[in-house]
């Protein structure tokens, strides 16, 4: 059953969300060869909790931590550990926030220290991919206009998009109705209405897209163990047009 928001759950997703941006810019000023991915966790769980919200993965089916931490070839859900980031690694950090009762969740890809052209150029085609989707999240289209325009803009740079990790719905619940693919074909599936929210986020491989968990039960890495990138934006369908909940100026005007 996909959820239509009224406009003040909408406005209470934004504070939530909001919040995950405030933390994603607190942790950005941190990240940097030397530091441990573990140390980014314990001060955005502070954070949150000192303003108000709780951490939306921490205990989420068990989940550890209040951060995911996936690192280079690590495409989603990396749990954050004692070992220290390099000079030329990325590090793809999805931060969740729950606060009078609406999720925020979203994510944004690192560079950390002076990293490979190559590899900067997959992470600024994601978060290109991220806004070509949130352009065709508007009443009267259909999810699959939106997985269209991710998919395309990936393939024609030359990079390939994870098919077994989808975006999703947002609000009481952390993943709700409908699922948002990060492929697909133009006017097919569920069709866009206003107030809905969505969390969309593409995850896009430097190589293959073919993908597989760890044996600690969470990491996905890419099987051909080439780098991911992953951008996550909170999006809500207001007045017919999609309006971004979510924001990484905190992030990009540091």
């Amino acid at each position: 059953m996909i959820h239509i928001k009224t406009d003040e759950e909408v406005e209470l997703i934004r504070e939530s969300a909001l919040l995950v941006s405030r933390t994603l810019g607190l942790i950005s000023k941190e990240i940097k060869p030397g530091v441990t991915t573990l140390k980014l966790d314990a001060l955005a769980e502070e954070y949150i909790r000192d303003n108000g919200g709780v951490p939306g993965f921490k205990g989420f089916n068990g989940y550890p931590n209040t951060l995911c931490t996936s690192v280079n070839e690590q495409v989603v859900h990396g749990i954050p550990n004692e070992k220290e980031l390099v000079d030329g690694d990325i590090v793809s950090v999805d931060c969740g926030a729950v606060k009078n009762g609406f999720y925020g969740d979203h994510a944004y890809t690192f560079p950390v220290g002076e990293v490979d052209d190559k590899i900067l150029k997959l992470i600024k085609i994601t978060e290109e991919c991220l806004y070509k989707g949130i352009e065709k999240a508007v009443a009267g289209n259909r999810i699959g206009d939106i997985g269209f325009a991710v998919q395309k803009h990936a393939e024609r740079n030359g990079f390939s998009v994870v098919r077994d990790l989808v975006g999703h719905g947002i609000g009481k619940d952390m993943h709700e109705e409908p699922q948002v693919p990060n492929f697909g074909t133009p006017g097919t599936g569920v069709l866009l209405k206003n107030n809905m929210v969505l969390a969309i986020e593409p995850m896009i491989n430097s190589g293959k897209r073919r993908v597989k968990q760890l044996s600690d039960g969470w990491t996905i890495v890419t099987l051909d163990r080439m780098p991911s990138a992953h951008f996550e934006h909170n999006v809500a369908i207001r007045n017919g047009k999609a309006e971004v909940l979510s924001t990484f100026d905190y992030i990009e005007k540091t």
